[in-house]
């Protein structure tokens, strides 16, 4: 739930009114030069760890900026430097640039040209966002006493490339380990375009898959009684984990579980030897993540086997907890609200049960994660296909509000140690 946050922002600290007046002005003038970067990144969209053209495209938007530019080993990752004119401290701004396993139906004048592969989360306004804010940096480096880590990271979609990312340096690329972390997430509905959003705290949540494979013993239809059938078993354990997570965890920090494969058989008459589930598991602490795999094995295992069965249980660790940091959030609310006025800062009342790879960034860094609307013109926020659809449509004009939020962030953030 969201609503608006009417506190009204010191802004007798931080960035003063005309830097934000400023940085605002001049996104929204690099609007047209960021959406065509925007538009030529969606014609391409690509999955996964490697990304080839997008990487291309990417390094030659920061050509002409003067910044300190690698390339990763292990994947097709973009890490940029901006070293500002005076020493200091490092930030880390991030965008994701894979995009997902869907046809496009939008009919946008720049629709995918790769055939089931599309830019439906958004990914591309993430990347065209990042250059725009390095591109108001770059042309106030004299204002900067520190320096600005650009990530531009491939592999967000279930692939832990921010995880990758890390481990190839990311956080020491400045030469020092980054004070403070802040990336940006477009919504294609819930909020209006170039509106912002966020929390203290959980955000979003974690992401675990766990895999059950039931073992019976196959027979005839017509003959249950002389088989070992895994099909009831395995129904009754897609309705017991329903019951377990809401008794066995507490309201206020739910556990979501979705099983959302299931199979076994062959033919209405033949019992089957196995039966297999596959699930979704969302939690919203790291003790309830820590604590669910245990559980949910324990129940399926003494399920089949109070059915005389056995079951095998496969938890795979997803996306750890988004979890912000109260005073960068209380940061991006000011500068938000110093950008655009009280109207542009929504706060959110509850975590996403979505899940971002940009929770490994949180894990090492204090930062903040923080929702843009992109709600496209003509559509209304409550009922808009929502990201990941075919159907998605994200307005270019959240491009703007991207590009100021995140350099207001780093210039702010790096203007604390300095003054």
């Amino acid at each position: 739930m969201l609503h608006d946050e009417g506190t009204t922002p010191d802004r007798a600290s931080g960035l003063a009114d005309d830097v934000l007046a400023s940085l605002r002005d001049d996104a929204l003038a690099d609007l047209p030069r960021t959406a065509a970067l925007r538009h030529a990144l969606h014609r391409v969209p690509e999955r996964g760890l490697d990304l080839p053209r997008t990487q291309q495209l990417v390094l030659d938007a920061l050509a002409d900026l003067g910044l300190e530019v690698s390339t990763g080993r292990a994947l097709s990752s973009v890490t940029a430097v901006l070293r500002g004119a005076r020493p200091g401290p490092a930030v880390l701004l991030r965008g994701d640039m894979d995009a997902l396993p869907v046809t496009e139906r939008t009919d946008e004048p720049f629709t995918s040209e790769h055939e089931g592969v599309m830019h439906a989360c958004g990914h591309d306004l993430h990347v065209a966002g990042l250059v725009g804010a390095a591109r108001l940096l770059a042309t106030r480096r004299e204002q900067i006493a520190g320096s600005v880590v650009l990530m531009f990271q491939p592999g967000e979609e279930g692939y832990h490339g921010a995880r990758l990312m890390i481990e190839e340096g990311v956080l020491e690329a400045a030469g020092t380990p980054v004070v403070a972390a802040y990336g940006v997430h477009v919504m294609s509905s819930t909020l209006p375009a170039g509106v912002v959003a966020s929390r203290a705290g959980t955000f979003m949540a974690a992401s675990d898959t766990v895999r059950v494979t039931v073992e019976g013993r196959g027979g005839h239809g017509s003959k249950p009684y002389l088989a070992a059938d895994p099909v009831p078993v395995a129904a009754e354990m897609v309705l017991a984990l329903q019951t377990m997570v809401t008794r066995q965890f507490d309201v206020f920090d739910p556990v979501v579980v979705t099983v959302g494969r299931v199979e076994a058989g062959t033919k209405d008459n033949i019992i089957p030897d196995t039966a297999y589930l596959e699930a979704t598991i969302r939690t919203f602490s790291p003790a309830t993540h820590a604590a669910v795999p245990e559980r949910i094995a324990r129940l399926c295992e003494h399920v089949a086997a109070a059915h005389g069965l056995s079951a095998t249980v496969e938890y795979t660790r997803g996306y750890p907890v988004t979890e912000n940091d109260a005073g960068e959030v209380a940061r991006a609310r000011r500068l938000t609200q110093g950008l655009y006025g009280d109207a542009g800062w929504i706060e959110a009342d509850v975590p996403v049960p979505g899940a971002e790879d940009f929770s490994y960034v949180l894990q090492q860094v204090p930062g903040a994660f923080v929702f843009v609307g992109a709600t496209a013109a003509g559509l209304d926020p409550a009922d808009a296909p929502y990201n990941h659809s075919p159907r998605a449509r994200f307005a270019d004009a959240a491009l703007a509000p991207s590009a100021a939020v995140l350099a207001a962030l780093a210039l702010d953030r790096l203007a604390q140690d300095a003054g």
